[in-house]
């Protein structure tokens, strides 16, 4: 079994909940666990209409789910862009609907296009990854493209962000070819994906329960192991003081950081299947 990076308590970011279990974590910054993956919400609460951003779209099934979020957070204001991490099935769940209703462009990495307009299916799940059942339930998941050609834009090559002043992308690659993480220098703020995550994903009792540990990408999902690697010491090498990943609880600090220097230096021992 790899090492594990178990996080403390006083590592979780101080967060406030509303009745719609939307999670803030600062005065412009939330999310939102929609089944087994969380979204994002860049925008403070009191945003006009158009005037915040949506990073993901959950798994399918939970558009009522984020709708409901944005109704408490937003007063039903629809966002400027939705921008995707990545486009695996627990990440695009409810993006064809939602980027519809709203009228919304969908910005990605050029490289994860292919995967968001019905021409390239993901590769096929590590099985054998070891950890729990999900890597053997792993086969059952989705993997064949969506078409969201009408409203797919490219991400900007200078690495800014549709309407999100301060905030750029950085690519991320491993667990996708095109998978971005976004960053905010200001406030040394990362909403990381699925580059990183807090809470391991290979049994159901951690998909379950959360438990906060520093993980690298889901191992039964992840085809390139050198460029997940190189991406997890590039966001190590940004001293995040707050991260919020696609799985697990946000989280801040000292001790956070630690870990992710931790899983940098010992990236291969730690985090690759076995």
């Amino acid at each position: 079994m790899a090492v594990q990076l178990p996080l403390p308590e006083s590592a979780r970011a101080p967060e406030t909940i509303d009745p719609a279990h939307v999670r803030e974590v600062l005065p412009d910054l939330a999310y939102l666990r929609a089944g087994i993956v969380n979204v994002a919400f860049i925008g403070p609460a009191d945003a006009p209409d158009r005037g915040w951003v949506l990073i993901d779209t959950g798994v399918a099934g939970t558009k009522q789910e984020i709708v409901a979020a944005v109704t408490s957070r937003f007063a039903s204001s629809r966002p400027s862009a939705i921008i995707q991490t990545h486009g695996h099935f627990d990440h695009i769940g409810a993006l064809e609907e939602l980027s519809e209703a709203w009228d919304v462009p969908i910005y990605a990495h050029p490289l994860e296009h292919p995967f968001l307009t019905g021409d390239q299916s993901y590769p096929a799940p590590d099985t054998a990854a070891e950890g729990g059942i999900m890597p053997r339930l792993a086969p059952l998941f989705p993997r064949s493209p969506i078409d969201v050609s009408p409203r797919l834009r490219v991400l900007s090559g200078d690495g800014s962000l549709p309407d999100l002043a301060g905030w750029r992308w950085i690519h991320t690659p491993g667990h996708t070819p095109g998978h971005v993480s976004l960053w905010r220098e200001a406030d040394r703020t990362l909403v990381a994906g699925d580059a990183i995550i807090t809470t391991g994903q290979e049994s159901a009792y951690e998909v379950a329960v959360q438990e906060p540990e520093m993980h690298g990408p889901p191992r039964y999902f992840t085809p390139d192991w050198i460029a997940a690697a190189e991406s997890v010491r590039k966001l190590a090498a940004l001293e995040p003081r707050l991260i919020v990943t696609g799985h697990g609880r946000a989280m801040a600090g000292p001790e956070m950081l630690s870990a992710l220097h931790r899983l940098a230096e010992n990236f291969e021992a730690i985090a690759l299947p076995r």
